[in-house]
């Protein structure tokens, strides 16, 4: 009922805004509240939920979606105070590949830690901060400086970002990374990472930065991801799975296997 109400209002948003050959359709919060009048449907509690679900958790309508080509999508990004935009991109698919090699990690999370966790998002903050993946994975040394960052950037309004990082690497050259977790039905995207790039270009110009995602896998592993910004476009640098095990679980012939690898 929630979706099917969400889809009526988004689909009318979009189609009376717009025009035939537009990349970049305009629209407003209270255009939520326009669209509900006019359909008569009761509006959602939290309005920032319908724009929220077809961000990170849904796919668009298909009318919406039967207007792009096989290698372009329309994505909703933000665009200021209360305002946002339909924009037509090339599509970059932010999927674990089910096909690639993993490694296994030594359990350094605390039971009690694994007991408690509150979420998906959570639990996987708290396995990437306790076991350093971000470390392992990047290659540099990296220390948790906020988590769940909440703040203005002056082209996109308030922004969230789940985790953000410092890295120091051999040189002393010093690294932003903004972390996004996703676990459950919530799944990564394009959005997600522009954003966080311009995130840390307005409040940590002078540092590198390097995008990170991870998601929980459904056998148990943890896909991470690194990104860069190739003119307009967000590109994947690397890919990398690793397992949790226990110290009975990893055998000296793995740690040979995986000084092999590149």
């Amino acid at each position: 009922m929630g979706n099917n109400r969400y889809s009526q209002l988004i689909e009318k948003i979009f189609f009376d805004h717009y025009k035939k050959g537009l990349k970049n359709v305009n629209f407003f919060r209270e255009d939520i509240e326009k669209a509900a009048k006019q359909l008569k449907i009761t509006l959602p509690k939290n309005l920032g939920d319908v724009i929220y679900s077809f961000r990170f958790r849904t796919d668009l309508p298909e009318k919406i979606r039967l207007l792009t080509s096989n290698e372009e999508e329309w994505q909703i990004k933000l665009a200021g105070k209360g305002a946002y935009c339909f924009s037509l991109e090339k599509k970059i698919e932010i999927i674990p590949n089910p096909n690639l090699v993993f490694s296994k990690i030594l359990d350094s999370t605390p039971g009690v830690i694994n007991k408690y966790s509150l979420s998906d998002e959570q639990a996987l903050l708290a396995i990437l901060r306790y076991n350093r993946l971000i470390d392992v994975f990047l290659g540099i040394t990296c220390y948790s400086l906020q988590n769940h960052l909440r703040t203005t950037v002056p082209s996109l309004g308030q922004v969230e970002t789940d985790e953000i990082y410092i890295g120091i690497d051999k040189k002393g050259s010093h690294y932003v990374i903004p972390v996004q977790a996703k676990g459950g039905s919530d799944k990564q995207g394009k959005v997600q990472i522009e954003q966080d790039i311009e995130l840390c270009a307005n409040k940590f110009p002078n540092l590198i930065c390097i995008p990170v995602a991870a998601q929980f896998m459904q056998d148990g592993k943890i896909a991470l991801f690194s990104f860069e910004a190739e003119k307009s476009e967000i590109k994947i640098i690397s890919e990398r799975h690793y397992k949790l095990v226990e110290i009975e679980e990893l055998s000296d012939d793995e740690l040979v296997k995986y000084r092999k690898r590149k």
